[in-house]
């Protein structure tokens, strides 16, 4: 039986790669194959081999099933600016449906465990009407979410937990990320969530700046995810 989840975060920068990558290392540490799609993804270097996405390479690099980089990141955009944004420079337009195929492509190689990371938090839009949570429930995965820790935290993960459950969405777990060091009152901003959010703690990830994946796994309780 396999396992699929969509990765989601209570805003950019807060670490969803690296908590996807932990996840897959995880997996992997239990003689899980793994697969994972950043479908689309803005803040890429063109080199010889075209845009390349530091966020889907290193997702690329984690997972055991040798797919293609253009599998991994379909859609890529050189500026890091909002996808919708990227898109409409380069005069192209993005739906949901595009997004839809390139990650079902991805689980038709029936990975043990595949994840499915989005891009910034979970209303960011894909074009005029549609968003990434439409992606998010077309697919109709579990979703992860990532809470990166930092002042404002508490705010954004009830607010981004609410949100997906109006979605109708099941979250399966979701992950303290530090990405605050100086985060003043870190235990009681993390007990705090733990006690407002209806659905496990999957492990908290201290602050690792240059961190190692396979560490980060070692922190995740990934029982939780495979018996969902």
């Amino acid at each position: 039986m396999s396992a699929s989840f969509f990765v989601t975060g209570t805003d950019t920068d807060v670490g969803k790669t690296f908590v996807a990558c932990a996840l897959l290392a995880a997996a992997r540490e239990q003689g899980l194959s793994t697969a994972a799609i950043k479908p689309i993804a803005a803040g890429c270097e063109n080199g010889e081999d075209g845009l390349r996405n530091d966020d889907a390479l290193a997702l690329q690099a984690e997972m055991s099933l040798p797919l293609p980089y253009q599998q991994v990141n379909p859609i890529a955009f050189e500026p890091a600016i909002a996808p919708h944004i990227a898109a409409a420079r380069e005069g192209k337009h993005i739906t949901v449906d595009r997004l839809v195929g390139f990650c079902r492509g991805m689980l038709m190689q029936r990975a043990d465990f595949s994840v499915i990371e989005g891009a910034g938090g979970w209303r960011v839009p894909v074009n005029a009407r549609e968003t990434l949570a439409d992606l998010a429930k077309e697919l109709n995965l579990p979703v992860v979410l990532v809470v990166g820790m930092r002042l404002g935290c508490i705010n954004h993960a009830i607010l981004t937990a609410e949100a997906i459950h109006r979605d109708g969405l099941p979250i399966a777990g979701w992950v303290a990320n530090r990405v605050d060091p100086d985060m003043s009152c870190y235990d009681e901003n993390l007990q705090t969530i733990k006690q407002r959010l209806p659905f496990p703690c999957l492990g908290e990830i201290p602050w690792m700046p240059g961190g190692d994946a396979a560490d980060a796994g070692g922190l995740l309780d990934i029982e939780k995810l495979v018996k969902t």
